[in-house]
């Protein structure tokens, strides 16, 4: 968390534009918002709202199917206003993105080391040793176990929680000062979900880095953000203070989202409980443990009384 107030990256009036068989889409309409050294901002919505579309236009990744208009300012100068091979002295070095879906990301025919490798060696001048060195170190700080002895595995050799780290890592290694962070948690279960959250926490903090981070789980933003921007439909309709947005939402899309987690809600029902010992079966020394069949019958969970 931060309270500076120097604005790495300035986004202003925003528009991404699609067009298809004669048709024109608009997937950001005009948005506009800043981000803080080392600070932490949540873009959330619901799936199709522009999220992801808006990060892809900061870094100019929608360039070749889509146009792009406004002004996107980082640390004072427009990257909209860069050609393509000006941007990559910024994108993959200054500015990193962690995307969606990591099995799709990485390429499954290289191996985790060489394609860490290849972002260091376009964004640093390490020689094959330190880029391995480097390599071994991303990995253990991103809490994959024997890093130096999984460089030479591919991806399906990963969970999709190590998968994600391995992105993470990627991301990290030419050291950028802002993450751009595509639903890193998306597929994951809770507990690794929690840990990936946790990881990018400490490595903001740890690296002064600030971090844009897309979700549509608003327990996500209160556990991690700093601010939060709403968007709905190509635009921002909400931006404020983490505390201030859900504490006192203003726009009824921002209450229909905090109405639609749920909340208090009992189980649909009882299928597995642990009630007392059935009667018929006197050897059981634990509870029965109850049937999801209609009649209502029970079964020990240790060996019968023989008859």
């Amino acid at each position: 968390m931060t309270s500076q107030t120097d604005s790495l990256l300035k986004v202003r009036n925003l528009k991404t534009t699609f067009h298809s068989k004669g048709r024109t889409l608009r997937a950001v309409d005009g948005i506009s918002f800043d981000v803080r050294a080392g600070e932490v901002l949540g873009l959330v919505g619901e799936s199709g709202s522009g999220k992801s579309i808006t990060l892809r236009s900061i870094i100019g990744l929608t360039r070749d199917y889509g146009s792009v208009e406004g002004n996107v300012y980082w640390k004072g100068e427009d990257l909209l206003a860069r050609t393509d091979k000006q941007l990559q002295s910024v994108r993959g070095s200054q500015i990193s993105m962690i995307f969606q879906e990591p099995m799709t990301s990485l390429n499954p025919l290289l191996s985790i080391g060489l394609q860490i490798e290849e972002n260091l060696k376009a964004h640093t001048e390490l020689d094959k040793r330190a880029r391995k060195a480097r390599a071994i170190e991303l990995l253990d700080m991103v809490g994959i176990p024997s890093a130096s002895s999984r460089l030479s595995d591919f991806p399906h050799q990963f969970s999709g929680g190590m998968r994600q780290r391995v992105m993470i890592a990627i991301s990290l290694a030419s050291n950028p000062e802002m993450l751009l962070a595509d639903e890193p948690t998306t597929a994951l279960d809770v507990t690794i979900q929690d840990q990936i959250l946790q990881l990018l926490l400490s490595l903001a903090k740890n690296l002064n880095m600030a971090i844009v981070l897309v979700t549509h789980d608003l327990g996500v933003v209160a556990q991690t953000c700093d601010r939060v921007a709403v968007m709905y439909a190509g635009r921002l309709v909400e931006t404020g203070s983490v505390r201030d947005v859900l504490k006192r939402p203003q726009h009824p899309y921002t209450l229909g989202l905090l109405k639609s987690v749920p909340e208090n809600i009992p189980p649909a029902h009882h299928s597995f409980r642990f009630p007392a010992r059935h009667q018929h079966w006197t050897h059981c020394r634990r509870a029965a443990l109850s049937l999801p069949a209609a009649s209502g019958r029970k079964m020990c969970v240790l060996v019968p009384n023989p008859r």
